[in-house]
């Protein structure tokens, strides 16, 4: 399988790597924690239609690789799975607020 992806007219190979960390470095990420930023990550990802490469979740920040298509800005992708894993965190573990 190629590298590039192709659309009607062009073809794209857009990836990104991305790191964001926990609001003041906390090492929050760990456990049962870690382990649904990274479902949800996925999840959140793959609904815009962006393909996860690699994701590495370590106890203060994330690291993703992901493929991103060209009609979605990064900026649309990072706002809706920042915004909704958050909020998907702070329903599950209500002590982080």
């Amino acid at each position: 399988m190629s590298r590039f992806n192709k659309l009607s007219h062009v073809i794209w190979h857009c990836q990104y790597h991305i790191v964001w960390v926990s609001k003041y470095r906390y090492r929050i990420l760990v456990d049962k924690m870690g382990f649904e930023v990274s479902k949800s990550i996925r999840v959140y990802a793959e609904r815009l239609g962006c393909e996860v490469v690699e994701l590495n979740v370590q106890p203060g920040h994330v690291h993703l690789l992901v493929k991103v298509p060209l009609k979605i800005s990064i900026s649309k992708l990072m706002g809706t799975v920042k915004g909704r894993t958050a909020l998907q965190l702070f329903r599950q573990f209500p002590y982080l607020k």
